[in-house]
């Protein structure tokens, strides 16, 4: 999908000569784009659970909140999380490092078939000076600071604490081959660091208007701008 919309971006930008975008400056406006409808994706979920709440969303093939979750989902990933050193009840949270991916959000922490509850910080201290509302074995609750997870109670003994979270989408690269000065390069997906978009094909052009928008804002072609806002309102109009 990536070479169909970085040739589709060329086309429209060589068409009144606006400019070229070298393979650098469209992965990084690649990069941004997929961020930026990655992100939608929850603002639109939200978006329908608020319809439905209203009771103005459809059911079966309308069901338009079960698709986004279905494309959410698709970023979905469970891990088992590693100790901190020698501290039983710390542990590291997602990352390149630790699980191969970032998080964008942490759905839920579980020991076993036990949920966690998610404390926050301003409020564990206070749970745990009475026995009534601090975190139990039966109930156990954990906190976040930085890159590390606090499970509670402590010191809660367990090897087993697992993680599912919507990690990042990786970032797209168009990779090439230079066949020299004052060729084009081309094309080649079997270069290592190749990555293509992992949005779903139904964001093409959304994924258009959005490189567009910023190579309109990198050559300074207020025009290209305005007409990639145009196409991209209008998308976003049809899909509500």
């Amino acid at each position: 999908m990536i070479n169909d919309i970085r040739n589709t971006v060329l086309a429209v930008l060589n068409k009144n000569n606006y400019g070229y975008i070298s393979p650098q400056d469209f992965n990084l406006y690649a990069q941004q784009a997929q961020m930026d409808l990655f992100e939608d994706y929850f603002y639109a979920y939200n978006y329908q659970v608020n319809k439905e709440n209203q009771r103005t969303s459809g059911t079966g093939y309308a069901d338009i909140k079960k698709g986004y979750a279905e494309v959410i989902d698709f970023f979905s990933v469970t891990f088992n999380l590693s100790q901190v050193g020698a501290n039983l009840d710390k542990f590291f949270l997602p990352s390149i490092s630790t699980t191969g991916s970032d998080y964008y959000l942490i759905n839920k922490i579980f020991i076993g078939s036990t949920e966690l509850e998610r404390i926050e910080q301003s409020k564990i201290l206070l749970l745990n000076s009475s026995p009534l509302t601090a975190p139990s074995t039966m109930f156990p609750a954990y906190t976040t600071e930085a890159s590390t997870a606090t499970i509670y109670p402590e010191p809660l003994v367990t090897t087993n604490v697992a993680c599912q979270y919507i990690r990042y989408p990786k970032p797209p690269k168009w990779t090439y081959v230079d066949l020299g000065s004052g060729s084009e390069p081309v094309f080649d997906q079997t270069q290592p660091d190749y990555q293509d978009f992992e949005l779903f094909p139904d964001d093409a052009t959304d994924l258009t208007m959005k490189i567009l928008q910023y190579a309109g804002v990198s050559i300074r072609e207020a025009s290209v701008v305005q007409y990639a806002g145009a196409a991209e309102a209008s998308e976003t109009n049809s899909e509500k």
